[in-house]
């Protein structure tokens, strides 16, 4: 059952991603009332589901990780006109809050002359370098040569030494 509950999830999940992705990407015009209403729509539903991704698979084992990730991967992949921004991205250090998520600060350049959103998958590894936990971060519109801050939380607690990458980061 709770495998079931994952899957459902991280299928919602991939299609609410990919809808936002491909919402938000289709050019470099700004995008009218209508697409614009859209992706908001869709990036709010994406939230939701992977709120209730990130429940359900704190009482599941490490597939549910990979199964998120996958999901995540499944979802950038099909975003059009996104462009690859993985170095606009870096993370400070990773700390361990008191309810035993890990958090890492996550700072996002706008090295382009118009404004930008970003969508980053975030991976949370074991101190083996195996998968822990994945979540994606929408960032909202960055100005040209802006910087936005944000904090990549996990989803469940992580016990060990953590460490955190950025998998994947689009631009558009």
């Amino acid at each position: 059952m709770k495998r079931q509950v994952n899957r459902c999830a991280s299928a919602a999940l991939a299609v609410m991603l990919g809808g936002a992705g491909l919402a938000g990407c289709s050019s470099d015009k700004h995008a009218g009332a209508p697409v614009s209403s859209a992706a908001s729509a869709a990036r709010s539903g994406a939230s939701a589901v992977a709120s209730a991704a990130g429940s359900a698979a704190a009482s599941a084992a490490g597939s549910a990780a990979a199964s998120a990730e996958a999901a995540a991967e499944a979802a950038l992949a099909n975003v059009k006109g996104g462009l690859n921004a993985t170095a606009d991205v870096t993370l400070g250090t990773a700390v361990t809050g008191s309810d035993g998520r890990t958090e890492v600060p996550v700072n996002v350049t706008n090295h382009d002359s118009k404004p930008r959103r970003y969508t980053i998958l975030i991976n949370f590894k074991d101190q083996s370098g195996n998968l822990a936990d994945a979540i994606v971060l929408d960032i909202p519109e960055t100005a040209a040569g802006g910087t936005a801050h944000a904090t990549a939380r996990s989803n469940r607690s992580l016990t060990g030494t953590v460490t955190v990458e950025v998998r994947r980061a689009l631009r558009y």
